[in-house]
């Protein structure tokens, strides 16, 4: 007998990050005529670099750990695609600013569950990890290193 099939996890924003849940890694691009790094993607256009008019991109994995550069409490129900199917249930999440490890560039984005700003300090390392948003979809969150496997 076949076991039933079992769902690929689908992200909440398609190509910004990866889907391994043991070492996820957001996928930003380098310029290649200067090497400036974003994220998120370009997706065509010209490179922000002020000294630089480079139009082609490549795909590049970023950093999966970085510096805690500032937090803050959410104590307000996010907009899509991040709210909740039932308002009432919101409850206040922790936000972190890092700066990624090789690239020293800020990426903000949620802490995981059960960690809330009074666990935070500035200066921390900080992990990315994989977490599930209430209609199951994957995304990135922060996660101090060695916290929350």
């Amino acid at each position: 007998m076949n076991a039933p099939a079992v769902a690929a996890p689908m992200p909440v924003l398609d190509g910004w990050f990866t889907l391994d849940a043991e070492r996820p890694q957001l996928l930003g691009n380098r310029c290649a005529r200067c090497g400036t790094v974003y994220f998120p993607k370009l997706k065509s256009g010209y490179c922000r670099h002020p000294d630089c008019d480079g139009e082609a991109f490549d795909e590049v994995p970023l950093s999966r750990t970085g510096t805690l550069w500032s937090y803050t409490n959410a104590a307000y129900q996010p907009p899509e695609p991040f709210a909740q199917v039932d308002k009432e249930a919101y409850r206040p999440f922790a936000i972190a600013a890092v700066e990624l490890a090789a690239e020293q560039m800020i990426v903000l984005g949620p802490v995981v569950d059960g960690v809330g700003v009074e666990q935070l300090k500035v200066g921390m390392t900080m992990a990315l990890k994989l977490e599930a948003l209430a209609d199951g979809k994957l995304t990135w969150k922060w996660a101090p290193a060695g916290a929350m496997a």
